[in-house]
């Protein structure tokens, strides 16, 4: 256990680090992002919830907000699913699913899950193949960038620059912006 939280704090303060602009912006992007406005990048990743795995393609006439995170229970990751969790029943009256991924297992999403009542899914990208389709993948874990996919698909709204403790504000006023437009 004491391994566990040594390597979560180390791993949280060199994201922090990332995230602080302290790295060049081509490596602070993890890659090449998805084009907007055309067909969001397809997947389908195993979860701690339902039916054991979760595709895009399952929220068809739903928007959906996919969000990538480095690692559970680090302190930004924890505090941006906490945000998004308190922001649940928002995204619900605009019917949008939030997803979260990272490269930690189904087990570890689970646990997760449980210690801080998140009731949107986890999905377990422990290869980084989904996260490097959507650029959001740096040598052994996701970057922290979101995505906003509308309800026929379509890559609308792409996030680099994530403050977590703001972040479902954020994506909150994008999405109010582009469903009232």
């Amino acid at each position: 256990m004491l391994r566990r939280t040594l390597i979560s704090l180390i791993l949280g303060i060199a994201i922090a680090l990332f995230n602080l602009n302290l790295a060049s912006p081509v490596l602070a992007l993890g890659g090449q992002l998805p084009p907007l406005n055309e067909p969001a990048p397809e997947f389908t990743l195993p979860t701690n919830t339902g039916d054991g795995e979760v595709s895009l393609s399952d929220y068809e006439g739903q928007w959906v907000v996919v969000y990538f995170y480095p690692k559970d229970f680090t302190p930004g990751c924890t505090l941006e699913a906490r945000r998004f969790q308190e922001d649940l029943p928002k995204y619900m009256a605009r019917n949008t699913q939030i997803l979260g991924i990272s490269a930690d297992d189904v087990d570890s999403h689970a646990e997760f899950c449980d210690s801080e009542g998140l009731k949107f899914p986890l999905l377990a990208d422990v290869d980084g193949s989904v996260s490097k389709a959507y650029g959001s993948w740096l040598n052994f874990f996701s970057m922290r960038h979101s995505f906003i996919i509308d309800p026929d698909g379509i890559l609308r709204e792409t996030f680099v620059r994530v403050i977590p403790a703001i972040h479902s504000q954020e994506v909150l006023a994008r999405l109010d912006e582009m469903i009232n437009s």
